[in-house]
């Protein structure tokens, strides 16, 4: 069974109860679900996941203390306190993780604070340029069993995704760097005897490649580990989380590096194909760093676009 699958059934058997008989009053000002950090919270939890903060239970958001108070906050904690520790054969630790609990009653403004830095989802531009894409990741996935007072649905949608000229200063550096190290860097590191630069420049391209798709499908990518699965899961472009991991797996001798190649060039000129059907390129080539500069041009606000091309990566 999946965490997701896990907190929903464990607060439909406790929590929801717990709620409508201890606390009709505040019903209203709550929300209820399983969202931030961990796998279970993207749904990419197996069983070698339960190692580890996988448990039942759930997260109950709050809204600031003048619409619930610290009493009414400390009751809702004891109470949840209270359910049962055992369910459908998992147990809920007596310690907490690492990094603090993530489940329980949680103060919404808190949650967003440490995820984006803001306890309202109101970002800056430079908070958009440089807030970590796994950090807003975690703050929009998961799963919400109900929002009465709608303040966690309303900044979930509000940081969704980027600002589409956010989006496009994002994808012009990615495509740049991906330019640099896939389809030039390679090559000439091949050249100089440098397998190890070659090899670092391989995972340069395909990390950046991973971005642009991920851009591209219009999602954030997550924490490194859990990348490939997210890729293999967007409904573009995913078909490249093979390529790129037979890239950054396989070997450097004359026959590999010669389909390496091959293969960075056949992932370029999938993801250009995709720019140009977005509109996103004017550019007529197979180089990505052309691209690059035409994604940037197309950036509608002038502060933004003349800022350097790898401003936001």
């Amino acid at each position: 069974m999946k965490g997701l699958e896990l907190s929903r059934a464990y607060f439909e058997a406790y929590g929801r109860k717990m709620l409508e008989e201890q606390f009709p009053e505040v019903m209203p000002y709550l929300a209820a679900g399983l969202a931030g950090s961990g796998s279970e919270c993207f749904g990419f939890d197996d069983e070698v996941s339960r190692d580890h903060d996988y448990e039942p239970g759930f997260c109950l958001f709050l809204p600031p203390e003048d619409v619930v108070d610290r009493r009414t906050a400390f009751l809702l904690e004891r109470a949840y306190a209270k359910l049962p520790k055992e369910f459908m054969g998992f147990s809920r630790p007596l310690i907490g993780p690492v990094g603090g609990n993530r489940t329980g009653v949680i103060r919404t403004g808190g949650f967003f604070t440490e995820k984006l830095g803001t306890p309202d989802g109101e970002l800056t531009l430079r908070q958009w340029l440089t807030l970590p894409e796994q950090s807003l990741a975690e703050a929009v996935n998961g799963e919400i069993f109900f929002d009465h007072y709608g303040q966690l649905s309303r900044i979930r949608e509000a940081v969704s995704f980027f600002p589409e000229d956010i989006r496009r200063k994002k994808l012009a550096g990615h495509l740049l760097l991906a330019a640099q190290s896939g389809q030039y860097n390679y090559r000439r590191c091949l050249k100089h005897g440098e397998t190890g630069a070659a090899q670092m420049a391989v995972f340069e391209f395909a990390e950046n490649a991973m971005h642009v798709i991920f851009l591209l499908n219009r999602r954030y990518m997550p924490y490194y580990k859990w990348s490939f699965h997210a890729l293999r899961e967007l409904p573009v472009l995913s078909f490249e989380a093979e390529l790129a991991e037979y890239l950054i797996t396989s070997g450097n001798d004359v026959n590999e590096s010669e389909e390496k190649i091959s293969v960075i060039e056949g992932i370029a000129a999938d993801i250009i194909d995709e720019l140009i059907g977005q509109g996103l390129t004017k550019a007529v080539c197979g180089d990505l760093e052309k691209h690059a500069y035409s994604v940037n041009d197309s950036i509608e606000d002038g502060e933004l676009r003349n800022m350097h091309v790898l401003a936001a990566v």
